[in-house]
């Protein structure tokens, strides 16, 4: 039940990243810091997700960057003054959208 929750709260957070941006280009994108803000936030959560999954559950997942979306985490909160706004419009406009679909999928 657990990480069904947690896929569930993957899937909200990947949505509110695709409707928040869309429309937007990295210009548009960088220049909205309330926006930019916003999306950092959230993929710091599904990180922090990632990191509290059970590991068997993970393991059996593995077309979900677990990972990966742990260590992004960790990047943006030891370094959030440091965050790369470039590589986080490249996950969002990239990768969040076949990962909302993988979620989808599994729900």
């Amino acid at each position: 039940m657990r990480n069904e929750v947690i896929l569930q709260k993957l899937y909200s957070y990947s949505e509110k990243l695709m409707n928040y941006c869309q429309g937007y280009t990295y210009e548009s994108f960088s220049e909205d810091t309330k926006l930019a803000e916003a999306c950092v936030f959230n993929l710091s959560q599904m990180g922090e997700l990632c990191r509290i999954v059970d590991a068997a559950f993970a393991e059996c997942r593995p077309e979900i960057p677990w990972r990966e979306m742990n260590g992004l985490r960790n990047r943006i909160v030891h370094n959030y003054e440091g965050v790369n706004l470039r590589l986080v419009w490249e996950i969002i406009s990239g990768d969040i959208p076949g990962l909302r679909n993988i979620l989808k999928e599994l729900l």
